[in-house]
């Protein structure tokens, strides 16, 4: 192999070009003879383009290496996966007659669509490394040269950006055609190209219409393929034919979350889980995602194994309303889908653990750099992260942190005054804070931090973390008589009895509660729970649901077991709290 313009080519496509093109030097003549022989529409820009190919293929010592991509989230599709999958589409015959790759590579989804589907009259494959626009062109040639007899149809690999790139032309031109969308999109996010000065960017919008706040938190950074998936579907929904694209399995769920209001024109929605590692080499959880086109639309999706996939696994999507991981197991612990009467809360985030978090050495507080400390007590609490959360009570910590506010917002010039050596010590590592990349910092209190508030100073806790994939909660009490913080990978509900505490962990540890937990959480999701899931968990159903027989039961080996001395004397006093606090917060929503 040899490279033009840093694209691979095969010394069989070289020698056909080198004979072809040697005595012509117009570039629109070049261009015609290509189209004739292969029906490549525009194979070069210019005469320069022209004379530049000519020159190269004539040495054919010309080799280079292909420069690394993947932090672009450039994995380009091999040409086995590509064959299976447009083999997989044609065995659901389907026989498309417009093929359209957004992000084309190095062309193997159109390789694989000669070779496999019989009717294609037209294909246009979009991609902005120009190298690849080379490729692709190259193996469509070598493609030709090996299969002479195969029919040609109209090929368009047009260099272009694809947020650029008007889509609306193709569904406009062939809208009496059968069409397939196919690809594989860059597994990448905005804010990670955006890091790279990759050009190949949307133009900047809150496309999803985030709030302000959830913007500058994360929730603003999206995946590129999700953005450009759904840029196909709102063009193409109302064309017949199909879509399938390769991407990351979050793509996959966000697109069917965001249909009950998007309600794009697609159905059969399918979900055929890859395996990364033996395709790409990466550790990644992706699928193929592919939906029929121009249907009433569907508002689930049923997956499968690619490589197994006479039967489905599993569907998860919208069942009334209600936005669900595995559909059939739900249908058993519907009822205890509502909302929560306590308010799921996030720990403590400050962004600046080698300093804020502190371990005891000896009677000494030793900071993440490993700097001994000296402070007053007054503002170092006890701290949990997700890792510690593996006991169902909790009583110590192995960490501590310092905390500088009771709300967020609040001034913290009261530090200097109230706890001089602690002042002193933030003092000396300002730089640290000021360091802090997030934009919620901007404009705030020196020092400050976030997820915190009455909630967090509450004596008693119920936790669980947002990270681990155990569906396990944990009561988490006082330490030398203070309140214990959680840092943000944790969600927590705090409350001012123990009994209260107690009553909330044995309905959140039944089993009613996992199955229906299980039935509506994604195991490949970064989070595993998080504040909005863990509000659907209603406890006045769950009340009604498990008997005050095999609650008793488990607060009595509660009680063996680590020490307590709790009774259900206060349950009714607990139902009571419920139903106060639940229609307290209806009348604040309302």
């Amino acid at each position: 192999m040899m490279k033009v313009f840093e694209a691979n080519i095969s010394y069989k496509v070289s020698d056909f070009l080198n004979q072809s093109l040697r005595n012509i030097a117009s570039f629109e003549l070049a261009n015609q003879k290509m189209f004739n022989a292969f029906g490549i529409k525009h194979f070069f820009d210019n005469n320069e383009g022209l004379e530049t190919l000519k020159e190269v293929i004539s040495d054919n010592y010309n080799i280079l290496e292909e420069p690394e991509r993947a932090e672009y989230g450039d994995f380009q599709t091999n040409e086995e996966l590509a064959n299976k999958v447009t083999l997989h589409l044609a065995f659901k015959s389907i026989s498309p007659e417009v093929i359209v790759e957004p992000t084309c590579g190095k062309g193997n989804f159109i390789i694989a669509s000669l070779k496999n589907f019989l009717n294609v009259q037209n294909i246009f494959g979009i991609e902005i490394y120009k190298p690849y626009v080379w490729e692709t062109k190259f193996n469509i040639i070598n493609f030709f040269l090996e299969n002479p007899d195969t029919r040609r149809p109209i090929i368009s690999i047009i260099h272009c950006n694809v947020f650029d790139f008007d889509f609306k032309q193709i569904e406009k031109q062939f809208s009496n055609k059968d069409i397939l969308v196919i690809g594989n999109p860059p597994w990448v996010t905005n804010s990670k190209l955006g890091s790279l000065n990759s050009v190949n960017l949307p133009r900047k919008t809150n496309f999803k219409n985030h709030s302000g706040l959830d913007a500058m938190t994360g929730k603003g950074n999206f995946d590129i393929a999700e953005y450009i998936t759904l840029t196909l579907l709102k063009t193409f929904q109302k064309a017949n034919g199909n879509l399938l694209l390769l991407v990351k399995n979050s793509v996959v769920k966000n697109i069917v979350f965001d249909q009950s209001k998007n309600k794009y024109n697609i159905a059969s929605i399918e979900k055929h889980c890859i395996d990364s590692k033996k395709e790409f080499n990466v550790s990644v959880e992706a699928s193929l995602f592919y939906c029929e086109l121009n249907a009433v639309p569907d508002f689930y999706c049923t997956e499968f194994n690619f490589y197994s996939n006479q039967k489905s696994y599993q569907k998860f999507g919208w069942l009334n309303n209600k936005f669900v991981s595995n559909i059939d197991t739900y249908i058993h612990t519907k009822e205890i889908d509502g909302e929560c009467p306590f308010i799921w809360r996030q720990g403590l985030k400050h962004d600046c653990s080698g300093i804020m978090e502190l371990e005891k050495v000896n009677d000494h507080y030793v900071n993440g750099l490993n700097e001994e400390v000296n402070l007053e007590d007054g503002l170092v609490y006890g701290l949990l992260k997700s890792s510690d959360l593996k006991n169902t009570v909790i009583a110590g910590t192995r960490k501590f942190t310092i905390v500088t506010q009771r709300k967020v917002g609040q001034e913290t010039n009261y530090i200097k005054y109230d706890y001089p050596k602690t002042y002193q010590y933030l003092i000396e590592h300002q730089s640290s804070f000021d360091a802090r990349k997030s934009s919620i910092y901007i404009n705030k209190p020196l020092f400050s931090i976030f997820g915190i508030g009455n909630y967090s100073f509450k004596p008693f806790k119920v936790a669980i973390s947002g990270l681990y994939k155990t569906f396990h909660f944990t009561l988490i009490l006082q330490q030398t008589g203070k309140p214990v913080m959680l840092d943000d990978t944790c969600y927590l509900i705090g409350f001012d009895k123990i009994e209260f505490a107690v009553y909330t962990l044995m309905l959140l540890n039944s089993e009613l509660t996992m199955q229906f937990l299980q039935s509506i959480t994604f195991s490949d999701a970064k989070r595993t729970f998080t504040k909005d899931v863990l509000m659907r968990i209603d406890i006045l159903e769950l009340t009604k649901a498990i008997s005050k027989q095999n609650l008793q039961t488990e607060l009595d080996q509660l009680n063996i077991k680590y020490k307590l001395s709790l009774t259900l004397d206060l349950w009714d006093s607990f139902l009571t709290e419920i139903l106060h606090v639940g229609s307290r917060q209806i009348e604040m929503f309302a």
